[in-house]
């Protein structure tokens, strides 16, 4: 793709970064075969394509955003299907996450929509503030066929009171900040990203995943210092908070790095870990000092499935004669290229693992998406669960919390993947598991 940034811009080191995917496209327009809005709306601008025209046009041209520019934008998921799809390497996260900050600095959203995102910034990435807003949430659910129909905020209060849970697990000690000792002999030590709505949402997952690592012989440490990877944010095109929050957990595990030292920083959100991995990426020019600690830390962040082949997971529990049906999160497949590895260790643990029909495209979770967007995502969510419901299996397993919030509630019992391994190496049955068993010996 030809382009004409003036040369004294592309000192700006994101415009230059912009200036070189865009040249990299050469418009092929395979990303439109795999593109979840595409395929839904049928609108080329609502394609990777298209957004990146209207991108280029905004940041060529140095532009505020326009309603047309910021509506096909905001209804992208940050999938990121299109760059596996994508044979000529355009790296479009780094162009979209770009065009969201100059959305976000240039663009007067609506007060209703702004006052929404100030609120999910200031709720999801502080467990303590997200757990109390949850607490009112059965007391609100049944005033949402209150709610008057027709207007885009009441779709979406609908939407955050429809995935709000019935009941908020109480907080895990766990997650407090500790060293949580290998059994036996040491083998390793690594830090914990606990992670920010997951904690609240799901602790279990946490819990399975320390006693899992814990069990084949790894220190696991959770710093005192670290909180949210800055994901939320840093997809909403909040800068700064996002750049906070992630500074904060480069120096907690790059102290740790520099003391006792770390064999891996493990992450069990796999949106979480797509970030953490491109903190080199987001702090190459904040500073010598600071780009040198979080290329570090990226370079050192694991998926936590990458982190039990490494050291060898081995189950110790017999077959439990179980079908998986393994949902794989776009953040993995897509944002870290991991697609073997979550399915090979199910298989390990003895079960019969199935992939739905479509498993390249979204759930429609992508984050906040399922409450700025609920219809879009919606009929995703309702496309990806009839997809899982064909292959028959007994339950469904991702990486990712934000999925696994999405597509549970109402179909199979759907369990973080290291939940079913810590069971098959020694670890409780996952409650969601036991129930659905149970009911079916009821039935």
């Amino acid at each position: 793709m030809q382009t004409s940034f003036a040369p004294d811009r592309l000192r700006d080191p994101d415009l230059a970064e912009s200036n070189r995917i865009l040249r990299t496209c050469v418009h092929c327009g395979f990303c439109t075969a795999t593109c979840p809005t595409f395929v839904l709306l049928g609108d080329e601008l609502d394609s990777p394509r298209g957004r990146i025209y209207l991108i280029k046009d905004m940041l060529e041209n140095d532009r505020p955003a326009t309603a047309e520019v910021v509506k096909h934008v905001d209804r992208c998921l940050s999938c990121l299907s299109c760059m596996t799809t994508c044979p000529s390497g355009v790296h479009y996260m780094h162009l979209v996450d770009h065009a969201r900050r100059h959305i976000e600095e240039t663009y007067e959203r609506p007060k209703a929509e702004r006052a929404l995102r100030k609120l999910l910034s200031f709720l999801l990435p502080y467990p303590w503030r997200f757990r109390l807003a949850l607490l009112g949430s059965p007391l609100a659910r049944p005033l949402a066929r209150l709610i008057p129909g027709g207007s885009q905020a009441a779709e979406r209060l609908r939407a955050m009171l429809k995935l709000a849970p019935t009941a908020v697990p109480s907080p895990s000690p766990v997650e407090k900040p500790g060293v949580h000792r290998a059994e036996g002999a040491r083998r390793g030590r690594v830090a914990l990203l606990t992670g920010c709505a997951q904690q609240v949402l799901a602790p279990s997952i946490n819990e399975a995943t320390i006693r899992l690592l814990t069990r084949m012989g790894l220190d696991v440490v959770v710093t005192k210092e670290q909180g949210c990877c800055g994901a939320l944010d840093h997809h909403m095109g909040h800068h700064d908070p996002a750049m906070r929050l992630a500074r904060a957990n480069i120096e907690a595990w790059h102290a740790e790095m520099a003391g006792e030292g770390l064999d891996a920083i493990v992450i069990n959100a796999s949106g979480c870990g797509t970030t953490v991995k491109d903190y080199g990426f987001m702090f190459r020019a904040e500073g010598e000092a600071i780009a040198a600690q979080a290329e570090a830390v990226s370079k050192r962040a694991m998926d936590v499935s990458e982190v039990l082949l490494k050291f060898g997971y081995a189950p110790s529990r017999e077959v439990p004669g179980l079908t998986v049906a393994y949902h794989a999160a776009c953040s993995l497949q897509h944002g870290q290229k991991i697609t073997a590895a979550p399915k090979d260790l199910l298989k390990r643990a003895g079960f019969a693992v199935k992939e739905p029909a479509e498993a390249h495209l979204c759930c429609g979770s992508a984050g906040t998406y399922n409450l700025l967007q609920p219809e879009i995502s919606g009929k995703l969510r309702a496309r990806k669960l009839e997809n899982l419901d064909r292959t028959r299996a007994d339950l469904v397993a991702s990486g990712n919390i934000g999925c696994i919030t999405q597509l549970g509630g109402d179909r199979l019992p759907v369990v973080h993947t290291v939940e079913l391994l810590d069971w098959m190496a020694g670890g409780p049955e996952p409650a969601q598991v036991a129930a659905a068993r149970r009911a079916r010996q009821a039935a």
